[in-house]
């Protein structure tokens, strides 16, 4: 399932229990607000579409804008300018410098760490255990 009809599409890790929770808040906060923000589980979409893999879509959020895959940070600051009540965070985070340690922090250790806790959720999923 896509919601592609929105001006920017959110895709996120719904089995992740971090990640599920956040995106919640936000889309709450989107809905409430009649905003045109869209999201999509990665776990029910068609990724191919978008030119990910499973794994490339767990690593990081995705943002898709005007038809541009945007990741990572870059994604954070246009869900945050998007979400009713976060454009401050967005004019933060989009500062240089500030920009420069929320990448370093997101990429060297969020995202590494949200995506093997990923993987081990995976893993038992399969073993059964």
């Amino acid at each position: 399932m896509s919601v592609m009809t929105k001006d920017s599409t959110v895709i996120y890790n719904g089995s992740c229990p971090i990640c599920s929770r956040e995106i919640e808040m936000y889309r709450g906060r989107v809905e409430d607000a009649g905003g045109d923000l869209g999201f999509v589980d990665l776990n029910a979409a068609d990724l191919a579409a978008f030119g990910l893999t499973p794994d490339e879509a767990a690593r990081r959020l995705y943002v898709v804008r005007g038809g541009e895959l945007i990741a990572g940070v870059d994604a954070f600051v246009i869900l945050w300018r998007e979400t009713p009540g976060f454009a401050w965070l967005a004019r933060l985070v989009g500062l240089p410098v500030v920009r420069q340690v929320a990448y370093g922090v997101y990429e060297w250790v969020l995202a590494p760490l949200l995506f093997r806790m990923h993987k081990r959720r995976q893993a038992r999923r399969i073993s059964g255990a």
